[in-house]
């Protein structure tokens, strides 16, 4: 008659008392007792701990396997001597441990221990999952379980498995806790944050690999079932776009892996790569997962709000041409910081506003955007300037009766001829350093008068000699003021002697013409300097002028392109007609964030709505040989000596007095024009 199971269970009872009983002499039976029943009177537990006793009562001192590691920490409960189950490798206590060669170590260790080679990377790290052929996965290869995010909803792969009130969190909504980087010393997200050793994702150090794309050694950024891939692959892959040979739909191409992809991931049956959250346009998830422009899309909305004065400055953020580089500016320009204070209504929207400021450079850039979308009304800012900077000159004034002469002269002459050459063409930049010249003049020699204790009506030409002789550098600037007073009957005329003229050196014809081949035939060039050199090695024109070019002034008739610069047009013969009629039509590449998606100018600039400045041209110009004084010089002299001084203004849109000294300086002759004019007549069929 076989045992019964009350039999067997005594029976191992029996046996565990004994053997502890062995090890720990100083219990009592019934102490022992108590011990096991609090550990397992029914189940396996019992039966583990009696299968291991009686083969090692030593198994006592090591704590394991779990059942028995229980039942010492019974026993020690209860008085005994036994030692601590502890985790001979890592030192941790109250975990579960597991018996091995080297003693009881806990799961984390076990799985240490028995580390082998991974299938697919082929590095030997703990087995996590094993493929349809048994082979051995890490945690990094084996396929993660795909369950519902709690955060987004989305059905992913789970970073972070639930625990306590947090649900699962799927690899785009988990976030690693906030510590500062050991290496960087930046607060950000950190790996080993709970090891006192936070390092953040940027500075953890990466293992390079064989990409499975290119083949080059590189520390992976995504590991696929083709094998790990490095961040130039990756992006191309997420790129790649073409029509799917299955579906015939313009898709992203993902099969077979590799710049040979043929088929999208519907059509090969395999999980598709990397969609924007909210358009679900197949894009790299910049932030949140969404593609960089519907991340682009939220940011700009959280800066500007619901408020309707700006819509159109939110459309033309969105709209950028780089959206990683409208990021870039919303987040760390003044003029976003300030925009954000504007929308929030801390600070009120107008042109006043944006001049009290102190960040001045930022509340510009924000003033060129919100004039160029209409949020603002437009304003020349050069000449608002002067108009403020010659106030505060004036108030710095002591003298009552000189302070009103000198207002009277600025404001009837200075700021009058300012504001007409201000008006053409609309957005461009005033020429205002002439103007502060002469009222730093004006103000200079009324001080220069007060201390020789003259006043203006008694003014002699002695004065006027040893001003220009002893004065600062604007001395003869003088000569529009003394010009202004004696029209209006406050001075005599005086004889000031014209500035000495210092004619500067001119180009090389033979280094000019071969510029110019280069420019015109040399594609490599961008367009933007080619068209711009060869304004100025053919055209003589100044810098501040090509950049206020517009579109508008270049036309095509008669497949003949025209260039207006003066009051008649240019007939500009190719190759230079195809150069100008391209940057016309393609225009100049930028990214100005916030610039409108038309512009009438030629040569725009990186501030939305307004040209490039001269200063920027003159430095792109610089390396390809082309200086703006000499060549300017160089093809003035080449035109002034073939066409007379009338044609040279109506062409080149230079003044008369200019066009006749150039004429003079290299002794040409309007004969000489009229005979070639003749001589092409006659050619004629």
């Amino acid at each position: 008659m076989s045992p019964t199971r009350q039999q067997l269970q005594a029976e191992r009872v029996q046996v565990v008392t004994h053997r502890v009983t062995e090890v720990a002499p100083e219990l009592a039976e019934h102490v022992i007792a108590e011990a096991i029943a609090a550990v397992g009177v029914h189940g396996a537990a019992l039966v583990v701990i009696a299968r291991v006793l009686a083969d090692d009562a030593e198994a006592l001192g090591v704590g394991a396997p779990p059942a028995v590691g229980r039942l010492v920490v019974e026993l020690r409960a209860r008085g005994s001597l036994l030692p601590e189950p502890i985790c001979v490798r890592c030192g941790r206590t109250g975990w579960p441990l597991t018996a091995s060669s080297e003693g009881g170590v806990c799961a984390r260790c076990r799985r240490r221990q028995l580390a082998t080679a991974c299938a697919r990377c082929g590095e030997v790290k703990p087995v996590v999952s094993r493929d349809g052929d048994g082979a051995a996965l890490c945690a990094r290869c084996a396929p993660r379980p795909r369950r519902q995010c709690s955060r987004c909803g989305r059905l992913k792969a789970i970073a972070r498995r639930a625990h306590g009130d947090d649900g699962d969190v799927c690899d785009s909504c988990y976030k690693g806790p906030l510590a500062t980087c050991t290496v960087c010393g930046k607060h950000r997200p950190c790996n080993f944050a709970a090891a006192g050793r936070p390092v953040c994702v940027a500075c953890s150090p990466r293992q390079d690999h064989p990409c499975a794309h290119c083949g080059q050694l590189r520390p992976p950024t995504v590991r696929w079932r083709e094998g790990p891939v490095c961040e130039p692959c990756y992006r191309a892959a997420l790129s790649r776009r073409g029509v799917c040979e299955t579906c015939g739909a313009r898709r992203r191409l993902v099969d077979p892996p590799g710049p040979t992809a043929r088929r999208c991931a519907d059509c090969a049956g395999v999980p598709g790569l990397a969609r924007c959250r909210r358009c679900g346009v197949e894009e790299r998830p910049y932030h949140d997962g969404n593609c960089v422009r519907c991340a682009l899309a939220l940011r700009a909305r959280a800066l500007i709000g619901d408020n309707d004065a700006l819509e159109s400055v939110y459309e033309a953020i969105v709209a950028a041409p780089q959206p990683y580089s409208a990021h870039n500016w919303l987040r760390s320009s003044a003029a976003a910081a300030i925009l954000g204070e504007v929308a929030a209504g801390v600070l009120p929207l107008s042109h006043e506003t944006l001049d009290a400021h102190p960040r001045r450079r930022g509340a510009d850039v924000l003033r060129h955007l919100l004039v160029a979308n209409g949020a603002l009304p437009a304003r020349d800012d050069a000449l608002a300037r002067l108009e403020t900077w010659i106030a505060a000159r004036l108030d710095a004034v002591s003298d009552p009766s000189r302070r009103r002469l000198l207002r009277s002269y600025a404001t009837w002459r200075v700021l009058r001829r300012a504001r007409q050459r201000a008006k053409p063409p609309e957005g461009s930049r005033a020429p205002v350093g002439h103007a502060k010249t002469r009222v730093r003049a004006a103000i200079a020699f009324v001080e220069f008068l007060d201390q020789r204790r003259h006043t203006l009506a008694g003014c002699t030409q002695t004065d006027i000699d040893t001003w220009l002789e002893q004065g600062p550098p604007c001395a003869p600037a003088i000569t529009d003021f003394i010009d202004w007073a004696a029209s209006r009957k406050l001075i005599e005329r005086f004889t000031i002697p014209a500035p000495a003229r210092h004619d500067g050196r001119a180009l090389d014809d033979d280094a000019r013409w071969t510029i110019l081949r280069r420019l015109l035939h040399d594609d490599d060039v961008e367009l933007t300097d080619r068209v711009a050199g060869c304004l100025v090695l053919l055209y003589g024109q100044q810098l501040s002028r090509i950049v206020t070019l517009t579109r508008d002034q270049i036309t095509v008739e008669d497949n003949t392109t025209r260039l207006h610069l003066g009051a008649t047009h240019i007939e500009v013969p190719e190759p230079l007609g195809g150069l100008l009629t391209g940057l016309a039509s393609a225009g100049r590449p930028y990214t100005g964030v916030g610039s409108p998606a038309i512009t009438p100018w030629l040569f725009p600039g990186l501030d939305p709505g307004r040209p490039l400045t001269a200063y920027r041209l003159g430095q792109r110009l610089h390396p390809l040989g082309v200086e703006a004084a000499p060549g300017r010089r160089a093809a003035l002299s080449h035109l002034a000596a073939r066409l007379p001084a009338a044609m040279l203004t109506r062409l080149l849109n230079i003044a008369p007095g200019t066009a006749v000294r150039w004429m003079r300086e290299v002794g040409g002759d309007w004969t000489t024009y009229a005979a070639q004019v003749v001589r092409d007549r006659d050619r004629e069929p």
